[in-house]
């Protein structure tokens, strides 16, 4: 085999990231590739002998106790993809938003981050928005590029509000508490969810035809109490999950099985519990973590060689050559992520840069508890932006067939700025995160 050790780290480290690009090119699967081009380096850059030394580490990374949360929270979002708490919670939100204008955009986004603290999801939030929020704002006259960006925006939520699982990938990437990062996350979470409420009422107060007057009817007392009662399962789930953490009764992974027995028992409650559903909510979770694991494996395989080829040491003398100044090197490593991002899954984005970025953040001086919530904010402008942001691919699966991919991207835009503010507060304010 080509002794591939001869090129040297320089020129190993470029034919490595040319090589990742080909066959991601070739729509070959992120967590193929890695695995391929791992088994590559390994070979030609050290040999067979290498091998179980790059297994070792896949382990590691798969036989994490606090892994065990992931494919907990993807159930939860499963189980609510099948019931009706989510559109129950929606109309529950027609007390706290039917006098404003703009008031079923605002209910949207708070039913958003409600979702996304019951379960972290993301994927299934923007579908089950698309279904119940969209089709009702378009109906009321709203919009039609504020609707679609309420939608994709605020399903996207979860990335950053507890329990996220962007949060706990990077936890376990990271090695750092992943409490104390849905702890950091918690402000910064509902500071973005404020931007987009805010963004929402200036648009409908001060635009034409944004959106339709307030509805000035008396909601009765009855209807009152039966909407109210949408809202008691949601917020015990919620309490049940991040009370149980944030009061440190139990870990995260005991946590999301408390979650998983919390809307499992709602779902009782409401009679919609079957046998056929929670099959089907089984299967959707073993595919979404399956492609987890083996974006894991694959990242964690291609990193280990990487590293033991000397590859972390060369980039992280790379990137801290780039100034003098701190803040300039964070803002470098914010670039990359936000390129990438426009590219690649955030799963990979997190296993393939952050045993790379985490170092040289510690080095520099910085929290990596903070820079764990900087990268959820900025993963939140990668679920957003073209020409792969995944919310626009998740909403156009359930959008009216005039709605192109063309006119979501498009409605994003004022959302992916909102983003970078964010993003930019974070940096200039530390202090957000409680660190």
């Amino acid at each position: 085999m080509f002794d591939l050790q001869s090129l040297g780290i320089e020129y190993g480290t470029l034919a490595m990231f040319v090589l990742l690009l080909g066959f991601l090119m070739t729509g070959m699967p992120l967590a193929f590739v890695t695995l391929l081009i791992a088994l590559l380096f390994t070979l030609g850059w050290f040999g067979p002998m290498a091998v179980p030394l790059i297994t070792s580490r896949v382990y590691s990374f798969v036989s994490s106790f606090v892994f065990v949360s992931v494919p907990m929270f993807v159930m939860m979002a499963a189980i609510l993809d099948r019931s009706g708490i989510a559109k129950d919670l929606f109309e529950a939100m027609r007390l706290f938003g039917g006098r404003l204008k703009g008031g079923v955009a605002v209910q949207t986004i708070f039913v958003a981050v409600i979702l996304a603290a019951m379960s972290g999801i993301i994927g299934g939030e923007i579908v089950l928005l698309g279904l119940l929020a969209l089709p009702q704002m378009l109906r009321q006259g709203y919009d039609k590029n504020l609707a679609i960006g309420v939608v994709c925006a605020g399903g996207s939520l979860g990335t950053m509000v507890p329990p996220s699982i962007v949060l706990i990938i990077y936890g376990l990437t990271a090695n750092v508490s992943i409490g104390d990062l849905f702890t950091a996350s918690f402000i910064p979470g509902f500071m973005l969810a404020g931007f987009y409420v805010a963004y929402v009422l200036i648009r409908c107060y001060t635009g034409d035809n944004i959106a339709p007057p307030p509805h000035t009817e008396k909601i009765p007392n009855e209807e009152k109490i039966r909407l109210l009662k949408g809202l008691i399962l949601p917020f015990l789930v919620v309490i049940c999950v991040l009370g149980s953490i944030y009061g440190g009764i139990a870990s995260v992974t005991e946590a999301s099985a408390v979650g998983v027995a919390g809307v499992v028992a709602s779902t009782i409650v409401r009679r919609e519990f079957s046998l056929a559903m929670l099959k089907g909510a089984a299967l959707q979770t073993l595919s979404t973590c399956g492609m987890i694991v083996w974006i894991g494996i694959g990242a964690s395989a291609l990193v280990g060689v990487f590293n033991l080829m000397g590859g972390i040491k060369f980039v992280s003398v790379l990137i801290t050559g780039i100034s003098d100044d701190p803040m300039i090197i964070i803002l470098f490593m914010m670039l990359i992520l936000f390129v990438l991002g426009m590219f690649l899954d955030w799963v990979g984005i997190a296993l393939l840069t952050m045993p790379i970025f985490v170092p040289i953040i510690k080095q520099l001086g910085f929290d990596p508890v903070w820079f764990g919530v900087l990268f959820a904010m900025n993963m939140q402008v990668s679920f957003l932006s073209p020409p792969f942001g995944p919310a626009a691919f998740y909403l156009k699966s359930v959008a009216p067939p005039d709605i192109t991919l063309g006119t979501i991207f498009k409605a994003l835009v004022p959302f992916i700025c909102l983003q970078v503010l964010a993003v930019a507060i974070l940096i200039i304010f530390p202090g957000i995160t409680g660190r």
